[in-house]
């Protein structure tokens, strides 16, 4: 007996979606069901796993910096072997630390070995502000203190002033960031808004940014932006996809 025809068609949907690649921190658990959240419905999503830097030590400047510098040889072979079309560098603080040219440089090297478009957390962040014309913000993230200096550093050169910076008030391991809870990052971002902030910056692959976005931004009347949500926007962007339903902020209404 033959199978349905629309079981063929549907299948033959699934499988022609347009592919993303993305490269996430070894240790990182909500890098992807923030994507499955934030996907569009035409594409799919698929991971490799990337090391560089100690679990057991909390992720200040110096382990951020070696993660960022560390061969990306293998994971690169691993992912472009799925033939994306674009390739997501999800790792916020590991560029953060080597400043905007060091960011830009590690973009370019992932598309020249992948053959994909190539986009990374921390230029993704700065793209996304930038097409809001966002000049000044709030910045907040589970990072230790010298991680967001050099992040207000990496703003300021893209043109953008963070007018207030909000942390966690703790040191956090690596599994600590991703454990924060949302209410846990809801009251941090609210902490982190200002006067004169245009927007919210909530900055870390592994923090459960995604799920607060629309509940802030209700709370406050201001964008927020988000490392994962920024990644998506911008490779959604770069295909030429449309918004779709459940697209969480205010960022997506341009594209």
């Amino acid at each position: 007996m033959d199978c349905p025809e629309k079981v063929d068609v549907l299948n033959d949907a699934i499988r022609s979606r347009t592919r993303i690649g993305v490269l996430g921190p070894f240790t990182n658990s909500n890098l992807e069901p923030d994507m499955a959240l934030l996907q569009p419905p035409e594409t799919s999503v698929h991971f490799t796993r990337i090391g560089g830097y100690d679990a057991k030590e909390i992720p200040g400047s110096d382990q951020m910096t070696g993660m960022g510098k560390a061969s990306l040889e293998e994971p690169l072979y691993l992912i472009s072997g799925l033939r994306p079309a674009v390739v997501l560098y999800a790792c916020t603080s590991a560029t953060l630390a080597h400043g905007a040219s060091f960011d830009k440089q590690l973009a370019e090297k992932i598309k020249t070995a992948s053959g994909a478009i190539s986009l990374t957390a921390a230029g993704s962040l700065a793209a996304a502000l930038k097409v809001m014309d966002v000049k000044k913000i709030g910045f907040a993230s589970p990072y230790l203190g010298e991680v967001n200096n050099q992040a207000m550093s990496f703003f300021h050169n893209e043109g953008i002033a963070t007018v207030n910076c909000a942390d966690i008030g703790r040191p956090l391991g690596n599994y600590g960031q991703g454990e924060l809870s949302p209410d846990e990052v809801c009251e941090l971002a609210l902490r982190a808004d200002h006067a004169e902030a245009e927007a919210i910056v909530l900055a870390c692959t592994d923090m459960r940014a995604v799920e607060v976005i629309e509940k802030v931004e209700r709370a406050l009347n201001k964008p927020i932006v988000t490392s994962n949500q920024a990644m998506m926007f911008c490779a959604m962007q770069a295909l030429g996809i449309s918004r779709h339903a459940t697209a969480p902020g205010r960022l997506f209404n341009f594209l």
